[in-house]
This record gives C-alpha cells, structure tokens and sequence, in this order.
C-alpha cells in the first residue's frame, strides 16, 4: 500500500512554472530522490530550491537591503526602485502538478 502525504495549506501556496533546462546527471538525481522519498518532481525542485537559496548568505543581504530599500520613507512616498522593481517568481512557487519526466 502506497503512502499518502498531505502537506497542509499547500494548494494554497502562491505557484509559477519554472521554463529552464538541466543537466542530464542532475535530472537523473532528480528522478532517483523522487524515487527515493516517495514524493513528486514539483516538491523536490521547491525543496531543493529553498534550501539553496537560504544559505547563499550574499544574496540573503542583498535581498534584505532591497526589502529595506523599496519600504516607503517617513512622509509614505515608495522609492523609485519600488516601482521598477521586476517580481520574479519564488522558490516554493512551482505547478503543483506531480510529473514522472524531469522538465524542471
């Protein structure tokens, strides 16, 4: 009998496709941890992702000092690079759709 997981809240988490290609080994890791942990491609990816991304420590500072910078000032006015700023996609916001091939 195979194992049900239900992560909580999880069709609510804000979602993008991510278009890119990868290499063949990593796709092959990517498919055995899939395998091995009994989950679908979309998690593994988000997880990986995630954690990655929390421990490059340069780009933790320079996320905060844009967070900081793009707070509007003490008479409310937004800086200017507020409004340019381009959102790009979050980790965790991947299709939720479970896939067997490795287009991550």
């Amino acid at each position: 009998m195979s194992k049900l997981k239900i992560e909580m809240g999880a069709s609510k988490v804000k979602r993008a496709p991510l278009k890119t290609t990868i290499d063949g080994d990593v796709s092959d890791d990517l498919g055995l941890m899939c395998e091995w942990s009994d989950n679908d491609l979309s998690y593994i990816v988000n997880r990986l992702l995630r954690h990655s991304i929390a421990e490059i420590e340069d780009f933790q500072k320079y996320k905060a000092d844009r967070l900081a910078s793009s707070r509007p000032d003490n008479n409310g006015v937004k800086h200017a690079s507020e409004s340019a700023r381009k959102v790009l996609p979050s980790a965790g916001a991947m299709s939720p759709q479970p896939e067997k091939g490795v287009i991550a």
